[in-house]
């Protein structure tokens, strides 16, 4: 049974239907990489999953559980992680203060979960007392990261993390999402730059207007000559 599995997933916005029956499967411990044109329906794919849109029909199950429209709060007290693309971080807050929110859910005590974020992301450390609006926007990334691995997560969404990164950073950020991986976390990420996202991927899910297109292992995708040809640029 795959850890995490959408099944004729219908999902949107109000009256708009932004996904027509995605299905997809994922195994514990993988990286699962979702690409695709602008519209194709990625980042509503990681929202429905995380209860932020509506689904009208279909199923999401994560280790054989149901979690169809359950809230955020509730999905965040199960084990799963959600890393938005724009808004991730309290800029007046500082570094530590923004770890410490995502926290928000637990009862016992996180330092150790506090300590080996700062093992994955040792800037945060060197910087944890400054606000986290004065970071550049790869450490601001950082920061959106190790507030999701606070609750150590079973599961990891990450919407578009290497947006309006420099590629110096980028490479950082693919980096640490395999650094996080190797931890032991279910990691289903949308991406635009592709090539690199599913060099990286164990999985990987080609949408166009919200159905798949292709489904396979992340090499296999990039050998793809249609795939290629359609979808990464030649």
């Amino acid at each position: 049974m795959p850890f995490l599995e959408l099944r004729d997933l219908h999902a949107g916005y109000g009256s708009t239907t932004i996904l027509h029956g995605l299905d997809l499967a994922l195994e514990g411990g993988e990286i699962g990489v979702v690409v695709g044109p602008n519209g194709a329906g990625k980042s509503t794919t990681l929202k429905a999953i995380f209860g932020i849109v509506a689904i009208t029909r279909g199923a999401v199950l994560v280790d054989g559980d149901d979690i169809t429209g359950m809230a955020p709060e509730t999905l965040a007290g199960r084990g799963i992680a959600f890393v938005p693309q724009e808004a991730n971080v309290f800029p007046t807050l500082t570094v530590h203060e923004n770890l410490e929110m995502g926290a928000y859910v637990r009862r016992d005590d996180f330092r150790p979960a506090l300590d080996k974020v700062y093992e994955i992301f040792p800037p945060l450390k060197e910087k944890r007392a400054q606000p986290a609006g004065e970071l550049s926007g790869g450490q601001r990334q950082m920061v959106a990261f190790g507030r999701a691995l606070m609750i150590e997560p079973r599961l990891l969404l990450l919407d578009e993390p290497t947006a309006g990164l420099s590629p110096v950073f980028r490479g950082e950020i693919f980096d640490r999402v395999t650094a996080i991986n190797r931890s032991g976390v279910t990691i289903v990420m949308v991406e635009q730059n592709a090539r690199q996202a599913l060099a990286i991927a164990d999985k990987g899910f080609v949408l166009a207007n919200g159905r798949n297109r292709y489904t396979g292992k992340g090499a296999d995708l990039l050998a793809d000559a249609e795939v290629a040809r359609s979808f990464l640029g030649g």
